[in-house]
């Protein structure tokens, strides 16, 4: 809540204002330094009841009466509680025979959420319904008592005072109705449900059920058959759960051993008919014959290749290659030996012809067993030629005939994989059927150990009690919840209009909000449709000394020699910018000093309506030149206040008042004869002539009606006129309604002791 609308926190200090304001007169010293601490007040909070006292009031009268006779007709009510434990439902698996996985969810929370809803569901209710006979209950069939209104009370206490006179005939009892099964037990069920309450306990797995009745011991009844009804109903539901998967279990066992028994004879007779009975051994004995065969053919076939190269050499021999050329013939050790044996020979037989001739019986020696030796060399290079010949075939014939086992060996082996292939799937088939016919089995041994444990994870802990009181206020309960309510409601309600008129409402409004220095204010007058004049017979005491004491401020503001210019302006119209002008006029030419009043507004002209002038020729025939100053300077009621009035309307207010006219006029004003110049400019919110005047014053008077200007557009009409650079600015609060806001100004301003002066007066 904003300040302004509690009344304000302390009392504003103008001087400390202005000396703070960017806008304060220069060179002016403030008369006193005195600021008042801030003081804060339970009283100041309730200026805002005491201006909405009325509407307060209302509202508190309007609530309490509400709430008072709602309690005094509202049928009590009686809240009974049962508590219910609920456990996750592996809480009662069997150790060792169900799995977790199997029994619940991995996050508990659906599944509670699933009991909640399950605890206000139809079923259930239905259930209930027809255990406690609700069709035979008077709060639920129809029967009973209607809840008492104002005109039932009344009708009611007429009643008791005819039975005192005379003695009514005794009327017959009426027999309830009688309930349609179907639609009756619907709308019991749903009345029923209605009254029924899941609350659970926070950081536990209690779950408290209650019920809401008309009477005590049957609201106990009823949370206590809805708890006993769900448990037994969970209980129902679990052993009726595990009979069904039994019996579905027993017609899946039975047709489970049927494929078992089917896929073990396949198995069998595949067996016999495929001779598989050794079918693993001789797989493992092909597989390891054909890796064996393999290496072999590699091995026959590298060794063919090494061989089939020395025999292409060798058969080189044929095209006329030498034969110690050949690596394998040369490197032969019975050729080697024959070549030395005939190299030896030849050296012999050089060393013998050098000393014999050809006939010697030695050279004829070696001669011939260099022929016998040439030809033992080349039988045995025929019989290497041959070897390598030879082993060459023999490697091409192994070679053959290992790659014949291996082709073999191969046939075999896939012969026996596709006989494998079958048995494998058959033997898969086999134990497939075997692992689900002993899950199934196994499943159902635990079903029927867990169905007749009996085992039930919802169990009741706390039975409902008879209430002793109902949960719905009465008597004393009723009338104080009643003023509390209203008290707050109205309190609120005030608070909150408040909050919402942000007006500028108190000169605290001017100091803290705008940041203006506060010149005085001005009390509305009431039952006039406009503020009078200070010359008027009308105008109250406390209206004339108001204006009194804003001519003090301004004097004391406005200190030196020399005429003094004011403007006079405001935000907005119809804010008394006109009246106030006339009036400071009056009141500093009620003071002694020599005043000129100028209405600069040519807009829309109003001074002359209030002082009862002329308005033919005036400030706009004189900036135009169509006339004089003397001529146009009016005398008014009193003798030291005379009067320039706007005239009429030009075409061009703005540019007449920004014209050179316009400041040689003020230059010649300064320089007369007039103590104090006073000029009524339009608003400027609506125009600008106000910011062309305030450079060439000595100072603005900001006119603000209280409770009128919002203090946005306050703050904006400031925040023109400060564009202008004006020396000082001031605020005059206007139209304050001193009843409306009695305590505010009698705590902070003495407004009390004004009117102790103005009763005396008069």
């Amino acid at each position: 809540m904003s300040e302004s609308a509690s009344g304000g926190a302390h009392r504003p200090s103008t001087t400390s204002a202005s000396a703070s304001h960017p806008t304060g007169t220069a060179g002016h010293s403030p008369a006193s330094s005195y600021a008042p601490q801030s003081e804060v007040h339970l009283l100041d909070r309730l200026v805002v009841l005491y201006r909405y006292r009325w509407l307060c009031l209302t509202v508190f009268v309007l609530v309490s009466g509400a709430m008072i006779i709602q309690g005094y007709t509202t049928v009590r009510m009686y809240r009974a509680q049962a508590r219910l434990q609920i456990d996750d439902e592996r809480s009662t698996a069997i150790p060792g025979l169900q799995s977790d996985q199997n029994t619940f969810y991995e996050d508990p929370e659906p599944y509670y959420q699933t009991q909640y809803r399950i605890l206000r569901g139809r079923d259930l209710t239905r259930r209930v319904v027809q255990r406690l006979r609700l069709d035979t209950v008077p709060e639920f069939n129809g029967t009973a008592e209607r809840a008492p209104t104002p005109i039932s009370m009344l009708r009611d206490f007429e009643r008791r005072l005819v039975s005192l006179v005379r003695r009514a005939p005794a009327q017959p009892q009426e027999e309830p109705p009688k309930l349609d099964e179907t639609t009756d037990e619907s709308a019991l069920v749903g009345a029923f449900i209605g009254r029924v309450g899941v609350e659970p306990v926070r950081g536990s797995r209690l779950v408290d059920v209650t019920f809401l009745s008309v009477e005590p011991k049957f609201a106990a009844e009823a949370a206590n058959a809805l708890a006993e009804e769900y448990v037994e109903q969970n209980l129902q539901v679990k052993l009726q759960t595990a009979q069904n998967m039994l019996d579905w279990l027993g017609k899946e066992l039975a047709t489970q051993q049927q494929k078992v028994e089917e896929s073990e004879r396949s198995l069998a007779e595949y067996r016999e008919k495929e001779n598989a009975l050794s079918l693993d051994d001789k797989q493992n004995i092909v597989l390891a014959r054909l890796n064996q065969l393999n290496d072999l053919v590699t091995k026959a076939k590298t060794q063919r290749i090494q061989r089939e190269a020395l025999y292409n050499q060798v058969k080189s021999i044929a095209g006329g290659a030498a034969p110690d050329s050949i690596p394998i013939i040369a490197q032969n050790p019975n050729v080697q030996a024959l070549k030395n044996k005939l190299s030896s020979l030849q050296q012999d037989k050089v060393r013998l012809l050098e000393r014999y001739g050809d006939k010697h019986p030695q050279v004829i020696a070696v001669n011939a067993s260099l022929q016998d030796t040439q030809r033992q060399l080349d039988q045995e290079t025929a019989r290497a030629v041959q070897s390598v010949r030879n082993e060459f075939e023999t490697s091409v014939l192994e070679e053959r005939t290992l790659s014949q086992n291996l082709e073999a060996a191969k046939v075999e082996a896939s012969d026996l994989n596709r006989k494998g292939i079958g048995y494998g799937v058959m033997e898969r088939e086999a134990q497939s059927n075997r692992q689900v016919y002993e899950a199934l089995l196994q499943r159902e041994k635990e079903l029927r150990v867990a169905s007749n444990s009996r085992a039930n994870n919802v169990r009741l802990v706390d039975r409902a009690e008879v209430p002793g009181s109902p949960v719905t206020p009465g008597g004393r309960r009723t009338w104080l919840l009643s003023i509390v309510v209203g008290l707050v409601l109205a309190v609120g309600v005030a608070m909150g209009l408040d909050y919402m008129n942000d007006t500028i409402k108190t000169p605290e409004d001017v100091t803290k909000r705008l940041r203006l220095p506060f010149l005085g204010l001005v009390p509305s007058v009431r039952g006039a449709k406009q503020q009078p004049l200070l010359t008027s017979s009308h105008a109250p005491v406390d209206f004339s000394e108001s204006f009194r004491s804003l001519r003090t401020t301004l004097l004391t503001r406005y200190s030196g020699e020399g005429t003094k210019l004011m403007a006079v302006t405001s935000a907005q119209p119809l804010e008394g910018k006109t009246t106030a002008a006339c009036n400071i006029a009056m009141a500093l030419a009620y003071g002694g000093a020599r005043v000129l009043l100028i209405d600069a507004d040519m807009r829309r002209p109003g001074l002359h309506r209030t002082l009862r002038l002329a308005n033919e020729r005036g400030l706009s025939q004189v900036l135009v030149g169509q006339a004089r100053v003397r001529d146009v300077i009016q005398r008014t009621v009193d003798p030291n206040l005379l009067a320039i009035t706007a005239g009429r309307p030009p075409s061009n207010p703005s540019e007449l008042l920004s014209s050179e006219r316009m400041k040689t006029l003020i230059t010649n004003l300064r320089s007369g004869p007039f103590d104090w110049i006073v000029i009524d400019t339009p608003p400027v919110l609506a125009v600008t002539d106000a910011v062309i005047l305030a450079p060439l014053v000595n100072g603005v008077t900001f006119v603000i009606g209280a409770e009128m200007t919002r203090r946005r557009l306050a703050e904006r009409a400031i925040e023109t006129i400060m564009e202008a650079r004006p020396r000082q600015v001031g605020v005059v609060l206007n139209k304050v309604d001193f009843a409306r806001n009695k305590y505010y100004y009698t705590r902070y301003y003495g407004h009390q002791y004004k009117n102790y002066y103005a009763e005396k007066a008069s």
